[in-house]
């Protein structure tokens, strides 16, 4: 791993143990039998017609900083969903990312779109609390994780009665998510070691995803052409940030793609 995809790991697992310690897991467990019902994402993105994006509401990224210095949650929210969007990701990594929990929360309040936590996370005790924050998915990096790891938040995912999202970057990690049984696989076109982007990568591992599996291509999709190339791959969804969060009118960029 980079050095900085090192130091973003080791800072999730601070940030969890210190949420543990504030807020234990007994706790997190009692509230979730209380907690109301979820939207559902995969259900949201399962066509077998027209695209569906899942639209990120994303300030910064640690390799190319802030992508959008007018930042405002709510109202990028309400554009993306009046836009066309099928599901919104909202990133909840403070320091690199600039993202909040209260960002998801506020969210969560004024769409009725399904919606995915986006952060680093590597154990059972945030997929749960992710729903208490009003996650309806949860981000999870087959990268980051051994496949006794990763099939055990994928369960805890069912348990807590959210989908897992599990990312892969290459053919390895997408043979890894099939075998533990993950149903929502996001191929990410962004290399975690040189952040570098390309589509290929999308094309190359779709042939190894089962018809029963939900494909979402992830990073580096620009353009309505893109959305159609990768359409022939199988592909029916697709993640999308930077480009909408860099564009001056994100709803009106989504309108474009989709068109």
């Amino acid at each position: 791993m980079s050095d900085i995809l090192d130091t973003l790991v080791a800072e999730a697992r601070a940030r969890s143990a210190h949420n543990q310690v504030h807020d234990p897991m007994s706790s997190i467990k009692q509230r979730l039998r209380r907690a109301g019902p979820t939207r559902n994402f995969r259900a949201a993105l399962d066509t077998n017609e027209k695209p569906r994006v899942i639209a990120e509401l994303k300030k910064a990224s640690p390799s190319k900083g802030v992508l959008r210095a007018d930042f405002r949650p709510v109202a990028l929210a309400k554009a993306l969903a009046g836009a066309g969007a099928a599901a919104l990701s909202i990133l909840t990594e403070e320091k690199h990312f600039q993202g909040s929990d209260l960002a998801l929360r506020q969210v969560r309040e004024v769409v009725d779109l399904p919606l995915l936590r986006k952060d680093f996370i590597l154990d059972e005790y945030e997929v749960y609390r992710s729903k208490l924050l009003g996650a309806d998915a949860v981000l999870l990096i087959a990268a980051l994780m051994n496949e006794t790891d990763l099939r055990k938040l994928i369960m805890a995912g069912r348990e807590a009665e959210i989908d897992t999202l599990v990312e892969v970057h290459d053919e390895a990690e997408a043979d890894r998510a099939v075998a533990c049984g993950a149903r929502l696989i996001g191929v990410n076109n962004r290399n975690l070691r040189t952040f570098e982007v390309s589509l290929d990568t999308s094309r190359r591992v779709a042939s190894r995803l089962p018809a029963h599996v939900t494909k979402v291509s992830e990073s580096g999709i620009r353009s309505s052409q893109d959305v159609r190339q990768l359409m022939q791959c199988g592909y029916r969804a697709f993640l999308i940030g930077e480009e909408l969060m860099c564009s001056p009118q994100p709803g009106d960029r989504l309108r474009e793609i989709l068109s």
